[in-house]
C-alpha cells in the first residue's frame, strides 16, 4: 500500500514537471512558425495530453474490455470540461474566440452527438445494436483525418506573442518531448498505482474506468491546463481541453472500436447526459455572464457538477 502511494506521487512529480516542459516548447514553436497557441493546444498539446487515455482504451480494447475503454473516455471527456476548465477558469478566465466560437466548440459538441448516436443504436433508433462497430470506428478516424487537416490549413497565426519565452527549435521540440515523455510515463505510473489502490477498497472495473482511471488519464490535461493558465496562456488551456475530447472520440475510441466493437451496456443515460451537458455548456458560456468569456463564476459551476458527478458514481457503486 505505501508503496503505491509513493509511486502514484511519483507519477504526479513528473506529470507536473512535463506539463511545465510540454507548455513552454509548444508555445515556442507557436511564437517561431507563427502557428496560434490555439492551434498548437488542439493538436500537439491536445493529442499529446490524451495518449494516457489511449493507451489505457487500446490495451482495453485488445483485452475485451469495453467499459474499460469507453468509461475511460466518457469520464476523461466530463472530468476534462468540469473539473479542468473549471479548477483553469477559476484560476483565470478563458477567452473564448469567434473561431472557437464557429468550428472548435461546435465539433466538440456535434461529434459528442455522434458518439451517442453511433453507440446508442437500438436504444434511440431501434436498429442494430447498442455498440461502436468497426464501420463506426472508421468514420470517426476520417473524420478526425479532416480535423487535422483543417486546423492547420485555416490557422492564420498567433497575433498575440508576447510574453512567450523563445527558444531555439532543437530546443522546443526537446521539451516537448520530454513534456510528452513526463506525461505519458507520469500518467502510466499514477493510472497502476490509483488503480491497484482502488481494487484495494473492492470496487467494480467500470468505476475504476469513469472515475479513477479517467481522473488518472486526465491528469496530462489538468497539469496542462493549469500551467498554462498560470503562465497567462487561456487559449492554449482552452484548446488543450477541446482538441483532447476530440481526439479522445473521434482518435481514440474510433481506433479502439476498430480494434473491437465497443458494446455501450455499461453507459447510463446520467453518464451520457453528463458528457453532452459539458460540452454544451462551453458554447452556452460565451453567451452567459461575461460574454465571450469562461468566468470564475461559469468555472465554479463545472467545479460543483463534477463534484455531484462525482456524488451520483459514488453513491451508485
Amino acid at each position: 500500500m505505501l508503496l503505491q502511494i509513493v509511486i502514484l506521487l511519483g507519477g504526479l512529480l513528473l506529470i507536473l514537471f512535463g506539463a511545465n516542459w510540454l507548455v513552454d516548447g509548444s508555445s515556442s514553436i507557436a511564437k517561431r512558425f507563427g502557428i496560434s497557441e490555439f492551434v498548437i493546444g488542439l493538436t500537439i498539446v491536445g493529442i499529446g495530453t490524451s495518449t494516457p487515455e489511449m493507451v489505457v482504451s487500446f490495451l482495453s480494447a485488445f483485452q475485451g474490455k469495453a467499459d474499460m475503454a469507453i468509461g475511460n473516455i466518457v469520464g476523461s471527456n466530463i472530468f476534462n470540461t468540469m473539473m479542468i476548465l473549471g479548477v483553469t477558469a477559476i484560476i483565470a478566465p478563458l477567452t473564448i474566440t469567434k473561431s472557437n466560437l464557429k468550428k472548435d466548440i461546435p465539433l466538440n459538441i456535434i461529434v459528442t452527438v455522434l458518439l451517442i448516436l453511433l453507440g446508442m443504436n437500438f436504444t434511440i433508433f431501434g436498429i442494430g445494436s447498442d455498440q461502436l462497430s468497426r464501420i463506426d470506428g472508421a468514420i470517426l478516424l476520417l473524420i478526425f483525418v479532416w480535423y487535422l487537416w483543417s486546423s492547420f490549413r485555416s490557422d492564420n497565426g498567433d497575433e498575440d506573442g508576447e510574453g512567450i519565452k523563445e527558444y531555439k527549435t532543437g530546443i522546443s521540440i526537446m521539451l516537448i518531448i520530454a513534456g510528452l515523455a513526463g506525461l505519458i510515463i507520469g500518467g502510466k505510473l499514477f493510472v497502476n498505482a490509483a488503480t491497484e489502490l482502488a481494487k484495494a477498497f473492492g470496487v467494480s472495473d467500470k468505476f475504476i474506468a469513469i472515475t479513477v482511471m479517467a481522473a488518472g488519464t486526465s491528469m496530462p490535461e489538468l497539469a496542462t491546463c493549469v500551467v498554462a493558465a498560470l503562465k497567462g496562456r487561456g487559449q492554449l488551456a482552452l484548446g488543450n481541453v477541446l482538441g483532447s475530447n476530440i481526439s479522445n472520440i473521434l482518435l481514440i475510441l474510433g481506433g479502439s472500436a476498430l480494434i473491437t466493437p465497443l458494446s455501450f451496456s455499461g453507459m447510463t443515460y446520467v453518464d451520457l447526459g453528463a458528457l453532452l451537458a459539458s460540452a454544451l455548456f462551453i458554447l452556452a458560456s460565451a453567451y452567459c455572464f461575461k460574454k465571450k468569456q469562461l468566468d470564475r463564476f461559469e468555472g465554479i459551476i463545472l467545479l460543483s457538477a463534477e463534484i455531484g458527478y462525482m456524488w451520483y458514481l459514488i453513491a451508485n457503486i
